[in-house]
């Protein structure tokens, strides 16, 4: 497959550390250049990246024809508009999580993809991931029963007034940065959509972000999945689902290692010293990685989007109903 030409929108730290190196491992995925809004910052990115353009402007690179797909790592609020001018410039768009400040706000790129005829996808890595194509195996195939409940905790500590993932005012806090991961896996896992949601949470008071925040999703006929989400804890990861013949867990279900196995822990529940235990290792892989790969045969049309832009909206909708869980003080419809 000849190699797809991509450029990148911005210089975020996702980007310049996790995601753009990736794909440069891999022969489907050719990185032409950088953009940033001044040249300076454009020509210390290419030069980091080793890269050959460095764009004074996002405009420049949307407008050079030799850049096929565009990696949109900007913050949440210009998610969507620079997505939409991309796909207006006939560029493929990888965007980065969440795809928009709301559902209604990502909904708008179905009009602006249907138009350029481009592919555009929300960059959740973790649908690509081996670990995650695993457990979804597992579940459908009734090892641990039918699922009924899911469970999840995702934490870090970040008190920087300058990251923007403490801004309000442009789509900073827990839920958008990483309740999105602990929505996407309860609804993948229970393989059903949640009808009601409730949200609990704290803002800081500097900030005004949510920096901690408890979801209950109710999925209809007994099922439920359970999370909470912090920018102000201590480091951690777990995702687990719960069935009629045992449990499944996910140890490190976001910020997966590249560097050793990732493992998956099922328990068929005989008793509660682990009896029943079996641990699954996971080759060693890069999901970032494998996400530039699985877009890049879609965009030669060898594939399959890991995530279709319908499957975002959906994930936004809850998110919209966490937060007017909270206005509310109870249920929301999802």
């Amino acid at each position: 497959m000849k190699p797809v030409k991509w450029g990148m929108l911005g210089v975020a730290r996702i980007g310049m550390e996790k995601v753009i190196p990736a794909m440069q491992q891999s022969d489907l995925c050719e990185i032409v250049g950088v953009a940033s809004r001044s040249a300076e910052k454009a020509e210390a990115g290419r030069a980091q990246l080793g890269i050959a353009k460095a764009y004074g402007s996002y405009e420049d690179l949307l407008a050079d024809p030799e850049i096929e797909a565009v990696y949109n790592p900007l913050p949440n609020h210009l998610h969507v508009p620079w997505t939409v001018k991309a796909l207006e410039a006939g560029k493929h768009v990888l965007c980065e999580k969440p795809l928009g400040m709301d559902a209604a706000k990502a909904a708008t790129l179905v009009a602006a993809r249907d138009r350029s005829g481009r592919l555009v996808q929300e960059a959740f890595m973790v649908k690509c991931h081996p670990q995650w194509l695993k457990a979804k195996a597992l579940i459908d195939e009734g090892r641990i029963g039918e699922p009924r409940a899911a469970s999840g905790i995702f934490c870090y500590h970040n008190t920087d007034p300058e990251n923007v993932r403490n801004m309000a005012d442009i789509g900073g806090g827990g839920i958008m940065d990483i309740g999105c991961y602990m929505t996407i896996f309860s609804r993948w896992m229970l393989g059903a959509e949640p009808k009601r949601a409730v949200g609990l949470i704290e803002r800081d008071p500097g900030f005004g972000t949510d920096r901690l925040a408890s979801a209950i999703l109710d999925f209809g006929d007994g099922r439920r999945s359970v999370w909470t989400t912090s920018t102000q804890l201590a480091p951690a990861q777990r995702f687990t689902v719960l069935g009629t013949k045992g449990r499944l867990e996910v140890e490190i279900p976001c910020n997966a290692p590249n560097d050793r196995p990732c493992r998956i822990t099922v328990d068929d529940g005989r008793d509660l010293v682990g009896g029943g235990r079996e641990v699954i290792d996971l080759p060693i892989c890069d999901q970032y990685r494998l996400q530039g790969e699985m877009f890049s045969k879609a965009v030669r049309g060898e594939g399959e989007l890991a995530m279709p832009l319908d499957e975002s909206i959906a994930n936004m909708k809850v998110l919209d109903a966490l937060f007017a869980s909270e206005k509310s003080g109870g249920w929301v419809a999802v």
